[in-house]
Protein backbone atom coordinates (compact mmCIF):
# COMPACT_ATOMS: atom_id res chain seq x y z
CA UNK A 1 0.00 0.00 0.00
CA UNK A 2 2.81 2.41 0.95
CA UNK A 3 4.54 1.69 -2.40
CA UNK A 4 1.36 2.58 -4.28
CA UNK A 5 1.05 5.90 -2.47
CA UNK A 6 4.71 6.71 -3.22
CA UNK A 7 4.22 5.74 -6.88
CA UNK A 8 1.06 7.85 -7.11
CA UNK A 9 2.87 10.81 -5.48
CA UNK A 10 5.74 10.59 -7.98
CA UNK A 11 3.29 10.35 -10.86
CA UNK A 12 1.43 13.40 -9.60
CA UNK A 13 4.66 15.42 -9.30
CA UNK A 14 5.70 14.38 -12.82
CA UNK A 15 2.33 15.46 -14.22
CA UNK A 16 2.45 18.82 -12.47
CA UNK A 17 6.01 19.55 -13.62
CA UNK A 18 5.23 18.33 -17.11
CA UNK A 19 2.25 20.65 -17.40
CA UNK A 20 4.46 23.63 -16.51
CA UNK A 21 6.84 22.95 -19.39
CA UNK A 22 5.89 25.08 -22.38
CA UNK A 23 6.09 23.80 -25.89
CA UNK A 24 7.93 25.92 -28.40
CA UNK A 25 5.69 25.85 -31.43
CA UNK A 26 7.55 26.10 -34.69
CA UNK A 27 4.99 28.52 -36.13
CA UNK A 28 2.39 30.85 -34.62
CA UNK A 29 0.31 33.40 -36.53
CA UNK A 30 -1.28 36.34 -34.72
CA UNK A 31 -3.81 38.57 -36.44
CA UNK A 32 -4.83 42.16 -35.77
CA UNK A 33 -7.54 44.02 -37.67
CA UNK A 34 -7.35 47.82 -37.45
CA UNK A 35 -10.84 48.94 -38.47
CA UNK A 36 -11.00 52.56 -37.37
CA UNK A 37 -8.82 55.45 -36.29
CA UNK A 38 -10.83 56.37 -33.21
CA UNK A 39 -9.48 55.93 -29.70
CA UNK A 40 -12.43 54.16 -28.07
CA UNK A 41 -12.60 54.01 -24.30
CA UNK A 42 -14.63 50.80 -24.45
CA UNK A 43 -11.84 48.93 -26.30
CA UNK A 44 -9.82 46.38 -24.38
CA UNK A 45 -6.57 47.98 -23.09
CA UNK A 46 -4.48 45.54 -25.17
CA UNK A 47 -6.40 46.48 -28.32
CA UNK A 48 -6.01 50.18 -27.51
CA UNK A 49 -2.27 49.73 -27.03
CA UNK A 50 -1.83 47.86 -30.33
CA UNK A 51 -3.92 50.49 -32.12
CA UNK A 52 -1.77 53.29 -30.65
CA UNK A 53 1.43 51.46 -31.62
CA UNK A 54 0.32 51.10 -35.24
CA UNK A 55 -0.97 54.67 -35.54
CA UNK A 56 2.07 56.21 -33.78
CA UNK A 57 3.66 58.84 -36.01
CA UNK A 58 0.71 59.15 -38.39
CA UNK A 59 -0.14 62.83 -38.09
CA UNK A 60 -2.70 63.58 -40.78
CA UNK A 61 -6.02 61.81 -41.21
CA UNK A 62 -4.80 60.52 -44.60
CA UNK A 63 -1.75 58.92 -42.95
CA UNK A 64 -3.94 57.35 -40.28
CA UNK A 65 -6.38 56.04 -42.90
CA UNK A 66 -3.45 54.56 -44.81
CA UNK A 67 -2.63 52.36 -41.82
CA UNK A 68 -6.09 50.81 -41.58
CA UNK A 69 -6.26 47.17 -42.57
CA UNK A 70 -5.08 43.76 -41.45
CA UNK A 71 -1.78 42.88 -39.76
CA UNK A 72 -0.30 39.39 -39.40
CA UNK A 73 2.62 38.59 -37.10
CA UNK A 74 4.27 35.27 -37.92
CA UNK A 75 6.41 33.99 -35.05
CA UNK A 76 8.74 31.08 -35.85
CA UNK A 77 11.10 28.93 -33.82
CA UNK A 78 13.64 26.37 -35.10
CA UNK A 79 16.43 25.59 -32.65
CA UNK A 80 17.44 22.31 -34.29
CA UNK A 81 18.16 23.51 -37.84
CA UNK A 82 20.64 26.31 -37.11
CA UNK A 83 23.15 26.75 -39.90
CA UNK A 84 21.37 24.51 -42.40
CA UNK A 85 20.22 27.37 -44.61
CA UNK A 86 18.33 30.64 -44.61
CA UNK A 87 14.87 30.77 -43.08
CA UNK A 88 12.07 31.98 -45.33
CA UNK A 89 8.66 32.98 -44.04
CA UNK A 90 6.12 32.97 -46.87
CA UNK A 91 2.70 34.58 -46.41
CA UNK A 92 0.08 33.86 -49.08
CA UNK A 93 -3.38 35.39 -49.04
CA UNK A 94 -6.58 35.95 -51.00
CA UNK A 95 -8.65 39.11 -50.81
CA UNK A 96 -12.35 39.74 -51.27
CA UNK A 97 -12.24 41.76 -54.51
CA UNK A 98 -9.47 39.83 -56.30
CA UNK A 99 -11.39 36.53 -56.54
CA UNK A 100 -9.08 33.53 -56.45
CA UNK A 101 -5.83 35.44 -57.10
CA UNK A 102 -3.19 34.43 -54.53
CA UNK A 103 -0.84 37.20 -53.44
CA UNK A 104 2.50 36.34 -51.84
CA UNK A 105 4.87 38.14 -49.53
CA UNK A 106 8.00 36.76 -47.92
CA UNK A 107 10.75 37.63 -45.51
CA UNK A 108 14.10 35.89 -45.04
CA UNK A 109 16.27 35.47 -41.96
CA UNK A 110 19.95 34.46 -41.69
CA UNK A 111 20.87 30.80 -41.22
CA UNK A 112 22.21 31.60 -37.73
CA UNK A 113 18.79 32.70 -36.39
CA UNK A 114 16.87 30.24 -34.21
CA UNK A 115 13.65 32.28 -34.00
CA UNK A 116 12.10 35.40 -35.39
CA UNK A 117 9.07 37.49 -36.15
CA UNK A 118 7.87 38.47 -39.60
CA UNK A 119 5.10 41.07 -39.85
CA UNK A 120 2.93 41.23 -42.94
CA UNK A 121 0.30 43.89 -43.46
CA UNK A 122 -2.48 44.42 -45.96
CA UNK A 123 -3.17 48.12 -45.55
CA UNK A 124 -3.73 51.34 -47.46
CA UNK A 125 -4.62 51.15 -51.14
CA UNK A 126 -4.07 47.39 -51.24
CA UNK A 127 -6.68 46.97 -48.50
CA UNK A 128 -9.21 49.52 -49.82
CA UNK A 129 -9.00 48.49 -53.50
CA UNK A 130 -8.65 44.70 -53.14
CA UNK A 131 -10.73 44.16 -50.00
CA UNK A 132 -10.36 42.23 -46.77
CA UNK A 133 -8.14 39.17 -46.51
CA UNK A 134 -10.50 36.20 -46.67
CA UNK A 135 -8.01 33.33 -46.54
CA UNK A 136 -4.29 33.04 -45.76
CA UNK A 137 -1.47 30.53 -45.35
CA UNK A 138 1.90 31.03 -43.63
CA UNK A 139 4.83 28.70 -44.32
CA UNK A 140 8.24 28.59 -42.64
CA UNK A 141 11.07 26.83 -44.42
CA UNK A 142 14.81 26.51 -43.83
CA UNK A 143 17.12 25.73 -46.70
CA UNK A 144 14.14 24.86 -48.93
CA UNK A 145 12.72 22.32 -46.44
CA UNK A 146 9.27 23.18 -45.04
CA UNK A 147 9.33 23.31 -41.23
CA UNK A 148 5.73 24.25 -40.48
CA UNK A 149 2.60 25.65 -42.02
CA UNK A 150 -0.49 27.40 -40.61
CA UNK A 151 -3.59 28.33 -42.56
CA UNK A 152 -6.89 30.03 -42.04
CA UNK A 153 -10.10 28.09 -42.02
CA UNK A 154 -11.07 29.21 -45.55
CA UNK A 155 -7.73 28.38 -47.20
CA UNK A 156 -8.11 25.55 -49.72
Amino acid sequence: MNGQVKYFGLLLVALVLGSCAGTDKTLTVKQFYLRDQNDNDHDDPMVRGEKNRILHGAVSMAERKGRLGQYYSVLWNDTEGVGSGEVEVLFEFQQGKTASKIKKRSQTFPASDTSGKAVFSVIGDDYFKSGKVLAWRATVSRGGRVLAQERSYLWK
